[in-house]
């Protein structure tokens, strides 16, 4: 691969495994040099894996120089520290920050078919701290680094569930809200050339996603329409999507909108981890064959056609195939 992203710095939080994993690959593969945060420094025997060792070291496999950085995203001072350790070590250049970490996957696993009320009020602090708080927090400190050399760009990682009610009331509203400081940042971002995205990745199939479609298939009541693996996309194909994105040097013209994975995919023109290209969750190749299961068979064979937002939203057939980040 063409290391479009030599000389680049991104900072890619919670990257001890699955998207984050996947997307610190992708810009290692690039030629970035990436930091990575995470609470797990060393592999551990949690049951789900992964660490920030791991993580390095398939970077570095990838092509990528990579700095791991032990840090706990509920924690401001920490962020804090962490951006004042990047400026210094590379000269206040940081080209690409990852708004990923995400700390609400195991409530909403524990809370998954329970109403609002029937959950306590620090669900949503569960799914919304780390994982939306944080993620403004961490855009401040780049956002002074990136404005004082009037070029940088923030992704947030963001769900289908900022369109659609998915999950619950606190992990939709949380999903709505990234894509809105995603946009609003944008607004007062883009007069010293600092990008903004939303990014919205497909069905992935991380090592949470695995697990919880696993569990939930066994119980009655709580199957999971997107179990079956139909068009799951790997972490790496994340990963690619925003080193495209990065790669791009008229990125600015995107600021403030939402990029879909998939689709950013078909625009660049790479594939992902094991040589396919996913479709859409909007596409026509993607929404027919997942009602019709006869099709997936002949998938190839129908037209990539991106439905419109507001006839998705109007149908909303889609709205269970989405996942906690």
């Amino acid at each position: 691969m063409i290391k479009h992203l030599q000389g680049k710095i991104a900072l890619v939080t919670g990257a001890t495994r699955g998207i984050g994993k996947g997307i610190a690959i992708g810009l290692g593969e690039a030629g970035a040099t990436v930091y990575i945060t995470g609470r797990t420094l060393e592999p551990n025997n949690d049951g789900l894996g992964g660490s920030l060792q791991e993580t390095e070291t398939a970077v570095i496999e990838a092509g990528g120089v990579c700095i791991p950085v032990q840090v706990d995203h509920s924690d401001d001072e920490q962020i804090r520290q962490l951006f004042a350790r990047i400026e210094r070590e590379q000269n206040g250049q940081l080209d690409i920050l990852v708004n990923n970490v995400y700390a609400g996957v195991q409530a909403i696993r524990e809370g998954f078919g329970k109403t609002f009320w029937e959950l306590e009020p620090s669900f949503w602090d569960a799914a919304n701290h780390v994982g939306l708080r944080s993620h403004y927090v961490a855009s401040i400190y780049a956002a002074r680094m990136m404005t004082k050399r009037k070029e940088g760009i923030i992704f947030t990682i963001s769900s289908w569930g900022g369109m659609s009610y998915i999950f619950s009331v606190p992990y939709g509203v949380g999903k709505s809200a990234c894509d809105r400081l995603a946009a609003d940042m944008a607004k007062e971002l883009k007069e010293y050339n600092v990008t903004s995205l939303a990014i919205y990745p497909g069905i992935v199939g991380t090592e949470q996603i695995t697990s919880f479609a696993k569990e939930q298939s066994s119980e009655d009541g709580k199957s999971l329409s997107f179990g079956d693996s139909y068009n799951w996309e790997t972490p790496l194909f994340t990963g690619r999507a925003i080193a495209s994105l990065a790669a791009d040097a008229n990125i600015i013209k995107y600021t403030g909108k939402i990029q879909i994975v998939a689709e950013v995919a078909k625009r660049y023109g790479f594939v992902d981890e094991n040589g396919n290209r996913p479709a859409s969750l909007r596409s026509l190749r993607f929404i027919l064959p997942r009602q019709i299961p006869f099709l997936r068979n002949y998938a190839g064979l129908i037209p990539d056609l991106t439905i419109p937002w507001l006839v998705i939203l109007f149908f909303r057939d889609f709205q269970e195939i989405n996942y906690p980040d």
